[in-house]
């Protein structure tokens, strides 16, 4: 087929997938026209010149229309093996021609977006529907608006309360202080007025990518809520996505926005507002819940949003995560309090030339090239020690403690035993600190480390209990015997205080673990202290994890942090410090009826890190700070089903007979299915749809647990007997669906199952929006990553390097391979680190 008929068929295929219509049908009124006439100006076709693919003529590919048959947006087609940017010109003249603000530009392959009045294209993965550009008209970007705003200390507290400045208080120079601390107002402090000044340079500069590199405590959501007010009032933007990566931490940013911003704009978190998005200026989500089963393209269209913001942006640009961040057109704002420099004492020019793949490797995970800032230097900084400088942060007392089995552990010759071996002789074994609680085991380690702890913490200032802690294990099952010591040492020194739930157990395979976070944070988890009546903080004081409560976890009366295990990162290192920093002020309030007098109160003015593991002294001494960071191992493992072998025992009877066919009647099943199947999966639906439960836990976000619920209650039921692999058969699809994707289904959460096919080209274009390809390559990528990841022959032939079996190939031949070039490494990558192969069988 020719390259220009098979840039056709996609782009067709794109136009109907994304609601725009060829013909009239039940949806509406047809919106697409083909071959009109631009009818362009003699200058025009001067300056389009000769080398334009039939461009004389002026007749614009597709010419798609607005809801009421007016033109929209010029849709310009090239070939395959064609740059969509070679019709740049030719599109631009044909809007200016008939007064179009929008132009796409295509070739099948890869496709861009561009706002001919206010921008440059970008790059897109899917077309924008009509709804989501008549959106992005409904607003034209001022950039000297954003330039010229007034961002003062009380940017955010106007509209907390616009009536503020009224307050006797307030217009009272020496009483204003004193306003502002018992306000329950929020104002800016002056380093986080220079982050939203930082923004409107660097817009003056022309970038619409940003990087704030900001200490753990110091207000990032604060600042985003203000930078989000100056893109929303400006008017260079009318909707912004906050993507945060974990659950927690959802909730946490969706209520904090409300405070902040309520009088004047809507925010809402997605999943809990599925039909109500469209109608919010601030739309709140994990990174993941939109990744799933590429669901952000199914939800969203790229103009949707006009800013993205990125919480703890050094994990967002990791790994296929990133294809969501770029999906969206428009500005970009990074948060992080530990980037990734991939590129630090990087001889760039070196590189290129030895191994251009690992520069870009380099490039594409270094958070300072992915928000354009140079040198690494961000758009914004402001750091620990100026946070403890200037009064706002709190620095840790650090304490070193070593057992007799971890000194050696932590020494160079490490910790030597002397071991039976399998000949019945003995043999020395050395352990290190890596070792510990992963090869070998001590009780006994772990009992002084909470005795020391106990002995040691910082206590709440007005109960005297032990202040609030997070210990941070080598493993879940490490943190189930930590737990368990920490709970019969608070029995023995507070026997009926707390009943097993001083220390609690907060790791991924807990269930109800993310809740626990947000109630410890809170003061409620399992109930109130018992030792002064109406204090406000949780009777558990004590939260044991592996790294549930590291990156944002926002919980500022931390007293205590416990490191109880080796530390080798740095990003690691200063995120656990970080849950400590924060300041707090301990306030007790006694009952008057009439909301209660103040009391008590004092400010937390440090808290104390344990150190079993003198990771202090390592990020202290010994880390080597200058050394050019090691890129991520390929470490992804794709694994089909485990093969179900029955044991010898359960046979009770073996038949050793001839057991001849005595009838055979062929019949051919269409595409509907055996009626059977289709009320298997009808049943399921309702009985899935009718349990309380797990409509809770959908709603929730929490998945997993809804899914263990599935298999231990539901499935395998006398009556209807549902299994996965019956449930797969009655849905008559290509490739093997997920329990996941089956309750995303029932639960509208995505629309439909989608083909092998139509997840292989989604993983296509992942891949091209990450990494950027020539366009005349965008097919042949297309071609071996399909090939690769569907034929097991053809991922066998690549990686053992028989390429000469190609030649007889059908689906990628020698010819293929020699146009792909060096682009095959990359793909091959891409596919191992982050494709489950499982998902295509």
């Amino acid at each position: 087929m020719p390259k220009e008929a098979k840039a056709r068929i996609k782009i067709n295929k794109l136009l109907e997938d994304t609601g725009w219509r060829f013909f009239d049908s039940n949806q509406g009124r047809a919106n697409i026209a083909l071959e009109v006439n631009a009818k362009l100006s003699e200058r025009a076709l001067n300056e389009l010149g000769e080398d334009f693919e039939k461009t004389k003529n002026g007749f614009i590919d597709f010419l798609l229309l607005d809801k009421n048959g007016f033109p929209f947006v010029v849709l310009e087609a090239k070939k395959e093996d064609k740059s969509p940017l070679d019709g740049k010109e030719q599109a631009r003249q044909y809007a200016q021609s008939i007064n179009v603000r929008f132009v796409i530009l295509s070739n099948g392959n890869i496709h861009y977006f561009w706002d001919v009045e206010t921008d440059n294209p970008h790059i897109i993965t899917t077309f924008p529907s009509q709804d989501s550009i008549s959106h992005k008209q409904a607003f034209t970007p001022d950039r000297d608006a954003l330039i010229r705003e007034e961002v003062g200390h009380d940017y955010i507290a106007i509209t907390q309360n616009q009536n503020y400045s009224k307050d006797p208080q307030w217009q009272d120079e020496s009483q204003r202080e004193k306003f502002i601390e018992n306000s329950g107002l929020r104002f800016l402090r002056e380093y986080q007025k220079q982050a939203v000044r930082s923004i409107q340079d660097a817009v003056k500069q022309g970038k619409d990518r940003f990087l704030f590199e900001m200490a753990t405590g110091t207000g990032k959501t604060l600042v985003s809520a203000a930078v989000s007010k100056l893109f929303l009032r400006t008017s260079n933007a009318k909707r912004v996505l906050f993507l945060v990566d974990r659950l927690e931490l959802e909730d946490q940013a969706r209520r904090n926005f409300k405070d902040y911003l309520k009088n004047d704009f809507k925010c809402v978190i997605y999943k809990e507002n599925k039909d109500d998005w469209i109608r919010a200026e601030i739309v709140v989500s994990t990174v993941q819940s939109l990744l799933f089963n590429n669901k952000y393209k199914d939800l969203f269209s790229p103009t949707d949003f006009d800013l993205v913001i990125s919480d703890e942006a050094h994990r967002s640009i990791g790994g296929n995560s990133r294809a969501v961040f770029e999906y969206f057109i428009g500005y970009k704002l990074g948060l992080t309090a530990t980037p990734k420099n991939y590129l630090k004492n990087v001889d760039i020019s070196h590189l290129a030339n030895r191994d251009p793949r690992a520069l870009e490797q380099r490039q594409l995970l270094d958070t300072y090239t992915t928000f354009g800032c140079l040198d690494s230097d961000p758009t914004f900084r402001y750091s620990l020690l100026a946070g403890v400088r200037e009064g706002y942060l709190i620095n840790p007392i650090t304490i070193d403690a070593r057992t007799e089995i971890t000194t050696q552990l932590l020494s160079d010759e490490g910790y030597a035993v002397v071991m039976a071996n399998e000949e019945g002789g003995e043999e020395e074994k050395i352990f290190y600190q890596k070792d510990f609680e992963k090869k070998l085991f001590s009780d006994e380690t772990n009992l002084t480390f909470c005795k020391t702890f106990f002995d040691n913490a910082l206590r709440d200032p007005l109960t005297k209990e032990i202040g609030k802690t997070i210990c941070f294990c080598v493993s879940q099952n490490h943190a189930s015997k930590v737990t368990q010591i920490l709970n019969e040492l608070a029995h023995q020194k507070y026997p009926g205080k707390y009943n097993s739930d001083f220390a609690v157990q907060i790791t991924s395979n807990v269930s109800g673990a993310q809740q626990m976070t947000i109630n410890f944070a809170n003061n409620r988890l399992n109930g109130n202290s018992k030792f002064v009546d109406g204090y406000s903080t949780s009777k558990t004081r004590v939260c044991v994890t592996v790294g549930m409560m590291t990156t944002g976890y926002d919980c500022r009366d931390i007293l205590n942090l416990c490191m109880l295990r080796p530390i080798f990162s740095p990003t690691d290192f200063i995120q656990i410090k970080g849950r400590g920093t924060r300041k707090y002020a301990f306030v007790h309030k006694e009952a008057d009826g009439m909301g209660g007098t103040e009391a008590y109160k004092q400010e937390k003015e440090k808290f104390k890190l344990f150190d079993f593991f003198a990771n202090c002294e390592y990020f202290d001494d010994k880390y080597p700070y200058d050394e050019v960071l090691e890129l991520p191992k390929n470490n992804a493992k794709v694994t089909g089903p485990d093969p179900v072998i029955l044991p010898k025992e359960s046979i009770e009877y073996e038949n050793v007979n001839p057991d001849p066919i005595t009838g055979l009647h062929e019949k051919v099943i269409g595409l509907e299915g055996m009626r059977i199947d289709r009320k298997l999966f009808e049943k399921f639906e309702e009985t899935i749809s009718a349990d309380e439960h797990i409509k809770a836990k959908i709603n929730e976000g929490k998945f997993e647990e809804a899914e263990a619920y599935i298999k231990q209650e539901v499935f395998n039921k006398p009556e209807e007997y549902f299994d996965l692999e019956k449930l797969r058969k009655s849905i008559k699809l290509d490739r093997r669906v997920s329990l996941r994707e089956i309750l995303e289904k029932i639960f509208g959460t995505i629309k439909k199952f989608k083909t092998k096919d139509e997840l292989l080209e989604e993983e296509v274009q992942k891949f091209i929006s990450i990494y950027h390809p020539q366009p005349e390559f965008a097919h042949i990528i297309g071609q071996f990553m399909k090939a690769y990841i569907s034929d097991n022959e053809i991922r066998q032939i690549m990686e053992t390097g028989e390429f000469s079996s190609l030649a007889t190939n059908p689906r990628f031949n020698m010819r293929d391979l020699q146009e792909l070039g060096e682009l095959m490494v990359p793909v091959m990558e891409y596919v191992k680190d982050y494709v489950p192969l499982n998902a295509f069988m």
